[in-house]
Formats: C-alpha cells, sequence, structure tokens
C-alpha cells in the first residue's frame, strides 16, 4: 500500500490489523448499525446498504477466547448486499447482490455465496456454502433458488446517500480503504 491507495486483494489483507474494517466507497451504515472486528478485520466492499441496529461481527469461535494466540480470520463482505434492520451476520464470506432481511441470523462458518436471500427471522447457523440465489425464507426457514438474483439496491443507495448529508456528519471516501471527516 502506497498513501492508502492498496493495488490488490492480498497486499489489503496483508497490511490491515485485526480490529480494523476497511469501507469501500458508496456503502452506507446506518449510525445505529454495529461493525465489530473483534477476532480479525472486517473488509466490507462497495455499495453495500447496512440499516440501523443491523450487527456485522468478526467473533471468536465458541471455543476460543480472546486470549488465545489464534491467526486472525477475515471477515469478506462482496458489492450491493444489504443488511436489514436488526440482522446478525458473522458469516466470515458473503459474496454480492444479497439480502439478509430484517432480525434474520447468519452463523459465523456460513459462507453466502451470490444472490441470496436470507428471510426476515430466518436463522442459519450451519457449516454449508449457501448456493448462488438461494432464498430460505418463511416461518420453517424453507429453501428454493430463484432463476434470478435480487435488484442491487442502487435507487435507495442513492436517495441515502442524498438525503444523509442534510441530517448525519458522513465520512468520505479518501483513498481505498482509508476514511477521514
Amino acid at each position: 500500500c502506497h498513501h492508502g491507495a492498496c493495488h490488490s486483494e492480498k497486499e489489503v489483507l496483508y497490511y490491515i490489523k485485526p480490529g480494523q474494517i476497511i469501507y469501500s466507497p458508496r456503502t452506507v451504515v446506518h449510525p445505529k448499525a454495529r461493525i465489530i472486528a473483534e477476532a480479525g478485520p472486517i473488509v466490507i466492499g462497495e455499495g453495500n446498504l447496512i440499516e440501523e441496529q443491523a450487527v456485522i461481527i468478526n467473533s471468536y469461535p465458541e471455543n476460543i477466547t480472546p486470549e488465545s494466540e489464534v491467526e486472525p480470520k477475515t471477515m469478506t463482505i462482496g458489492v450491493n448486499n444489504v443488511f436489514e434492520v436488526g440482522c446478525v451476520s458473522q458469516a466470515l464470506k458473503i459474496g454480492d447482490n444479497n439480502v439478509i432481511e430484517s432480525k434474520a441470523d447468519v452463523g459465523r462458518n456460513v459462507i453466502l455465496t451470490s444472490g441470496c436471500i436470507i428471510g426476515a427471522f430466518c436463522q442459519v447457523n450451519t457449516f454449508e456454502v449457501i448456493p448462488e440465489n438461494t432464498v430460505i425464507y418463511g416461518s420453517g426457514c424453507m429453501r428454493r433458488i430463484q432463476t434470478e438474483r435480487p435488484q442491487p439496491q442502487t435507487l435507495q443507495l442513492d436517495f441515502l446517500m442524498k438525503i444523509l448529508p442534510n441530517y448525519h456528519h458522513l465520512k468520505k471516501t479518501v483513498k481505498a480503504g482509508h476514511t477521514t471527516s
């Protein structure tokens, strides 16, 4: 990295330290959302929407304590994902164009590929890779594959980026991975 501009994903991951959170441009984080990099850094891609009371946490596995000398695990979140009100995500790898709906809970050992929807109140806390375009929905958290991936929330993001400066102090991205007030 030279003056905050990194050139490859390997370089980015090499230079970040546990506890760091790297935001990419066009990502909107509600002031009441919580993003916690406890067990390693979190890299958040471009165009994500993280709504009120959403919790994204890179936490230690249940059998590991913070005092244990373990290699930090980087949590990577792709582009154009939506984390709706009150959801919890501990997934270490999230692809692109996913929606985690209100009050849904995604565990640490889940890999969310791309185009998936985790429905409201659904809990997914398994050791698995969720196939592309999977929808998990309903009180029984049933599954199906949709034919098209969800539309990116670009209109909502554009609206929020236009309206939020009127009500909140925003941090502008200066160079890849660095923010300033």
